[in-house]
């Protein structure tokens, strides 16, 4: 079978959408530290269309651990499908990759960081890729970094090659990078400054001040769901082009990223590509954390005490869905202060949107992990919020009481609590008085939470209606 690529690209079926570029005239300006589906559904999709205007911001894709990835780049001449799964499904060509570079390519890549061309890097390699130690500084006892410090020329950890990279423009007198962490991470540009500056003060202390004083790492915030592309998926791409795409990625029709502004001269005009712009990067991640992650959860606990198995299932509850619509705007938008260019009630109908679409399968049970983890920042800073605002906590308590009895459930059936806390919560939820021992774990709800007596009433009342399977009154609240 044919493979998609610049020869291929003018016989596709006119109902896939072409770049409004030319592939061959696009040039390297940024480069990108791990090309997985995410970046390439997500941050490759805005830079494909800033190429359309500007072709300097042409990416090279750069995997430091598999060549998977970069392999099939190459022999698609960069191409690749983004189709986009929704109500209204559709399936363009992406040609925002000019390079690939993969392991056992070093050299290629230490000469393209030293580019003048190079403005920007960007990387998305998950958490665990930064080698960070859980306070969120460099862990310097990882085997990665252990090995940078013994072998600075030949890094192995994404930091151990940004400063490299670094170092090499400050001796050749070249004006830095700029770095741009895509992973959601709080924080996240602050936290890959701390990090390459403690790296690169181990080998040279005058290259961490000056990446310290002259290097932009501005904070960002990415979302939208990618599901994985599996041999279906990448069968029915084949079947609608015409031609095989070993690259070929899909997401949901939702898209965002938002980038503390930072200082560069002649540099890409991202916010033409939809990229929002902001000095307030920590409002939209409250945001996102409290209205779709704390909505999340809602319907996953109460969702699941239902009958329900995905989030589109429980949106089609209307009761289940007038409940988590009253709750996102009545109780959780009325915690977030104003953040600069958003509209946080748009945002919250667009959220709401999102759990709508038929073609994203996100399984409830799956959501519920790690309650113990997540609740804190998804819904008890908000119930706090609203106590000390003296509004009304009922609703607020109902995903609460849904967490108690979703694990009051398991542990009675026996069945696996994923959570870092399993034990403790089995042996609360399961005890005498559930509400009371739950409240009492203070690394999930605090002292001063747990022990409010408003919460606790509000948890009590609402947590009798999920023991005796009757829920319908509060979800009409």
């Amino acid at each position: 079978m044919t493979r998609l690529s610049r020869t291929s690209l003018a016989a596709l079926p006119g109902a896939v959408a072409r770049p409004g570029h030319a592939p061959q005239d696009i040039s390297t300006g940024i480069v990108h530290f791990g090309p997985g589906a995410f970046h390439r559904a997500h941050q490759a999709a805005y830079v494909d269309r800033l190429l359309d205007q500007d072709p300097r911001w042409g990416i090279a894709a750069v995997s430091l651990r598999s060549g998977g990835t970069t392999d099939a780049l190459k022999a698609q001449d960069g191409l690749y499908t983004l189709a986009v799964i929704d109500r209204d499904p559709s399936m363009r060509i992406v040609a925002a990759h000019s390079d690939a570079i993969g392991p056992g390519e070093g050299a290629r890549l230490r000469k393209l960081l030293a580019d003048p061309a190079v403005r920007i890097a960007t990387s998305t390699v998950t958490e665990k890729g930064y080698c960070l130690a859980g306070d969120g500084s460099l862990d310097f006892a990882h085997p990665d970094i252990v090995h940078d410090l013994q072998r600075p020329a030949e890094p192995a950890s994404v930091i151990g090659w940004i400063v490299a990279g670094l170092g090499d423009r400050r001796a050749a007198a070249l004006p830095p990078f700029a770095m741009l962490c895509c992973d959601n991470m709080t924080g996240n540009g602050a936290k890959l400054r701390a990090a390459c500056v403690a790296l690169a003060r181990a080998q040279d202390p005058g290259l961490a001040d000056w990446i310290a004083g002259e290097v932009a790492f501005p904070d960002s915030m990415v979302d939208s769901i990618t599901p994985a592309s599996d041999a279906a998926f990448l069968a029915k791409v084949q079947g609608a082009l015409g031609v095989a795409d070993q690259a070929a990625v899909q997401r949901e029709s939702f898209t965002q990223w938002v980038l503390q502004r930072f200082d560069m001269t002649d540099g890409p005009d991202l916010a033409s590509a939809g990229v929002t712009l902001t000095s307030d990067v920590r409002g939209y991640e409250q945001a996102k954390l409290r209205i779709l992650n704390g909505a999340h959860s809602t319907l996953a606990y109460t969702g699941l005490a239902r009958g329900h198995e995905t989030v589109f299932e429980a949106m089609s509850d209307p009761a289940l869905e007038g409940f988590v619509t009253r709750l996102v705007h009545q109780d959780i938008a009325a915690s977030l202060a104003p953040v600069e260019g958003l509209d946080t009630a748009a945002y919250a109908d667009a959220v709401l949107d999102r759990f709508r679409n038929p073609e994203i399968r996100h399984l409830l049970s799956q959501i519920a992990w790690d309650g113990s983890q997540k609740l804190p920042y998804r819904l008890l800073d908000t119930t706090r919020a609203a106590l000390d605002a003296g509004r009304n906590v009922e609703r607020l308590a109902v995903p609460v009481a849904a967490w108690i009895a979703f694990l009051r459930r398991k542990a009675e059936a026996s069945e696996t609590i994923t959570d870092p806390m399993a034990d403790t919560l089995a042996a609360a939820a399961t005890s005498a008085n559930p509400v009371t021992e739950m409240l009492a774990i203070e690394p999930v709800f605090g002292a001063r939470l747990g022990g409010d007596e408003r919460f606790r009433a509000a948890v009590r009342e609402a947590f009798q209606h999920f023991a005796q399977g009757d829920i319908a009154l509060l979800l009409a609240r």
